[in-house]
């Protein structure tokens, strides 16, 4: 039995249009996850956003070449320490030299004042003229050595030190020569210290001894001894010798101020000697004798 042509039409379209509305929905499915996958891509060659990342990578770089000069201006600004330290160090030195140049060369620091200290015989005036150190010269550049050297040649002085004094004095501290005993010249009445140097000639203080020998003077072993002598003995005791002789070195006597004698022998143990001698000088006698100071006698 055969269909009826409508059917058979009917039922061919719908089998045919089935097919295909099913192959263009495949179609179109398949092309749009073409144009979906493909899609990113062709804009990523050929769209905006590749643009903009090469303009982002511009800004990029031109921020990165500002830092980088930023940094280099700040490296050239802010040298390290030990590439400063020469400099600075090139400064002080020239500032340094400046002032000990205009110090040695200029009376910047000029002397000004002349203080003289422990002088009592000695004037100032002679002091200062022995010194021989004009007024304005630089201080740094004064001798101290030498002009020490000068004061000392004067007779009277024993010693002398010459000090700078900054800004602009000079010190000059003296140790005046005393005399310990006088001997009878000549010319006069010569002065020796206690080291037998002859020093003034002019007239001994009251109570100075006179020094009895045969070659009186610096240098002289007799003169030597008495000096010794002297000076060992207690002040007290001292003070009643009018006369020491010594005729060596083993052999020195006094003569005391009332006349009596005193027979002292060598330097040796001159302080017991001195010791035992007061007492014994209170007994009555004229000679009196502490050469050997275990056994003084009295005669």
């Amino acid at each position: 039995m055969s269909r009826p042509p409508a059917e058979r039409g009917s039922s061919g379209r719908g089998s045919s249009g089935r097919d295909s509305s099913g192959r263009g929905s495949s179609g179109r499915a398949r092309r749009a996850r073409r144009a979906s996958a493909t899609g990113p891509r062709a804009g990523a060659g050929d769209g905006v956003r590749p643009t903009q990342r090469r303009v982002e990578r511009g800004k990029g770089d031109r921020s990165r070449d500002a830092d980088d000069l930023g940094s280099a201006t700040a490296r050239g600004s802010q040298r390290p320490w030990y590439l400063r330290v020469p400099v600075i160090g090139g400064i002080v030195v020239a500032v340094v030299v400046g002032l000990v140049a205009a110090a040695w060369f200029t009376p910047m620091l000029g002397v000004r004042t002349i203080e003289v200290i422990g002088t009592e015989q000695i004037s100032e005036q002679e002091i200062t003229a022995a010194l021989d150190i004009p007024l304005s010269q630089p201080l740094p550049r004064v001798d101290t050595a030498a002009a020490a050297e000068r004061v000392a040649a004067i007779a009277r002085v024993e010693s002398a030190r010459v000090q700078r004094i900054y800004p602009s004095t000079v010190r000059v501290t003296v140790v005046e020569r005393v005399a310990m005993v006088f001997i009878d010249g000549p010319d006069g009445t010569h002065l020796l210290d206690k080291e037998g140097v002859d020093f003034a000639v002019e007239p001994p203080p009251p109570g100075l001894p006179r020094l009895v020998t045969a070659s009186p003077g610096w240098g002289d072993p007799a003169t030597a001894a008495a000096l010794e002598i002297l000076q060992a003995m207690p002040q007290q005791l001292r003070e009643q010798v009018a006369e020491i002789i010594a005729t060596s070195i083993s052999d020195v006597a006094m003569t005391m101020h009332d006349g009596r004698m005193l027979m002292w022998g060598g330097v040796d143990h001159s302080s017991r000697k001195g010791a035992v001698a007061l007492p014994l000088l209170t007994q009555p006698g004229q000679i009196y004798d502490v050469s050997s100071p275990d056994l003084p006698t009295v005669r």
